[in-house]
């Protein structure tokens, strides 16, 4: 009787504590947020049963170890399911894959207290106990999937599918998104941003705040709080005002723990929003995209070093990540989790590579001037990340022979309007944010050589 009455409660719960897509007390996400550190331990409990299961046929012990395990793990879906239901109520999530993966942590929970009943039941019902078993392992994979959907994107797991497979299932091929105006700035370059950084949060799947970016009509829709863009109207606009929020506030935007956007980025959705939010504009006053229709020039095919790479990156305690399935785009220097280690020394022992960085993340690291002349050698380079080092732009001028290169960021370093004044024919966005250093006028055909923060 009590467990038909528990069952009966889980499946009301979504009734009774509808998902609105609003956001509700503080305490519910506090205790929430713990859900993705205690789902782990029901995953691990229910995969361990039928190995204890197996086993028990030849050391009849652990038949009474499966049955203590199948009870915490009962106990564990109950916690998990609590949790999470806690995290997607108290912080207004909503959509289709939360929708899934909610169900799927019912029926999960329903169906290993099942197991529990009928393992522990006598005569002909015991027997149902494998096939249940069997269907509940199926019920996990699917349910661990759909969260795993909601940190990573719907496409974690086929990405890197191999093609004939993706040809075979159809998995991981992705549908063109159209637009009413595909040759506009809203459709070329603000919606990737949205895309990147947003959308996992505020698309058709997961909806937090009543808020979808994955449109331009849901966007002017604006969400709970009404509406998040006002044309002509930056500083009014709550999408601009999250989006420039200091990194630590709650209310800072990308939230989860996500990069904040690029200094271009925000200055293109600033520029967008003073201008009207159109979804036609092609072209936005102040905001130049030098050579953006030229095609990139490719780099040597560098397949038959892989190996070699990834063991000079792991020496460097660094990632080279290819830009695209394409390898003739190049790879990405990520010094990410190397932080302070990566310095001078590191970037030498990737000279030998440096005809295939297209970019260097040098962020924050302990690259110093002497690194610059090195960077000057890698010839494909088109952005290079220096902010937050203890460059002070002594041997700058060498990163003039840098052909490819269009992104340059300098904020937060000691460098000088005298240091960078060898740049000023550098015909691409060149930021210097918090430095010593004035933005460089413009240049006199137009193109903006330095962008003012946002």
């Amino acid at each position: 009787m009590a467990s038909l009455l528990a069952t009966v409660v889980l499946l009301l719960l979504p009734s009774v504590f509808r998902l609105d897509g609003n956001t509700h007390a503080d305490w519910q996400q506090f205790l929430g947020r713990f859900h993705p550190l205690v789902v782990h331990l029901p995953i691990g409990l229910i995969l361990l049963l039928p190995l204890l299961e197996i086993a028990g046929r030849f050391r009849p012990a652990l038949l009474e170890a499966a049955m203590f395990v199948l009870s915490l793990s009962v106990f564990s879906c109950v916690l998990a399911l609590t949790l999470g239901y806690l995290l997607a109520y108290g912080s207004g999530e909503a959509g289709a894959s939360v929708t899934r993966h909610m169900w799927g942590g019912i029926a999960l929970t329903i169906g290993v207290g099942g197991c529990a009943l009928v393992r522990g039941a006598s005569g002909g019902l015991r027997g149902f106990y494998p096939w249940l078993l069997g269907s509940v392992l199926v019920l996990l994979a699917w349910t661990a999937h759909q969260g795993g959907s909601l940190t990573h994107g719907d496409r974690y797991l086929t990405e890197y599918l191999p093609q004939p497979l993706k040809h075979l299932t159809g998995m991981g091929t992705v549908q063109a998104k159209t637009f009413a105006f595909p040759d506009s700035f809203y459709a070329k370059h603000l919606y990737p941003v949205f895309d990147a950084n947003c959308i996992s949060c505020h698309g058709e799947r997961k909806v937090k705040g009543h808020l979808r970016l994955d449109s331009f009509d849901r966007l002017m829709r604006g969400g709970e709080d009404g509406a998040v863009v006002i044309p002509g109207h930056p500083e009014r606009s709550t999408l601009f005002k999250r989006i420039t929020l200091p990194a630590d506030d709650k209310k800072f935007m990308p939230s989860e723990g996500k990069p904040a956007l690029k200094p271009e980025e925000i200055a293109w959705i600033k520029a967008w929003i003073k201008q009207g939010a159109s979804p036609e504009l092609k072209t936005l006053a102040g905001i130049s995209l030098p050579h953006e229709d030229e095609p990139l020039p490719q780099v040597a095919d560098y397949s038959g070093k892989m190996a070699v790479i990834e063991q000079a990156a792991k020496a460097a305690g660094v990632t080279l990540v290819p830009v695209s399935r394409n390898l003739g785009d190049g790879l990405v220097l990520n010094t990410v989790d190397a932080g302070a280690k990566f310095g001078d020394a590191q970037l030498v022992s990737l000279e030998p590579f440096a005809p295939y960085i297209v970019e260097a993340e040098l962020g924050r690291t302990s690259v110093t001037d002497a690194s610059l002349g090195t960077l000057a050698k890698f010839p494909h380079l088109r952005a290079i990340h220096l902010e937050g080092t203890a460059i002070t732009g002594n041997g700058l001028a060498q990163l003039a022979q840098l052909q490819q290169l269009r992104y340059l960021n300098l904020s937060g370093t000691q460098v000088t309007a005298a240091a960078v004044a060898p740049l000023t024919s550098f015909k691409g966005h060149l930021y210097l944010y918090n430095t010593p250093a004035r933005p460089i006028p413009a240049a006199p055909d137009g193109q903006s050589t330095a962008r003012k923060e946002p």
